[in-house]
């Protein structure tokens, strides 16, 4: 597949002399450097999984508390209103 991108003159130039250097193609240079760019960022890229939260108390969080919802949360926090109801 062909594309068309546009580099800094600093950046061509020192992918031309790596190019060079190395015995390779700019196409193959920069081929490596998108694939290693690419398998670092998968190695960072967070794993997302179901995850169980223990609650400690009653049986749970107290009704209609969703806890998915940070500014509901914030807001039951903020008023008082959760440590009325745990009975504090």
């Amino acid at each position: 597949m062909q594309i068309t991108i546009t580099l800094s003159d600093e950046l061509a130039a020192e992918l031309q002399k790596m190019a060079v250097e190395s015995r390779r193609t700019l196409t193959q240079v920069v081929e490596d450097a998108l694939r290693e760019s690419l398998e670092s960022s998968q190695a960072w890229r967070p794993y997302r999984r179901e995850i169980s939260l223990p609650t400690f108390g009653n049986g749970g969080v107290l009704p209609g508390v969703d806890i998915s919802n940070n500014a509901a949360l914030l807001d039951i926090m903020e008023s008082g209103f959760g440590i009325d109801r745990l009975g504090r």
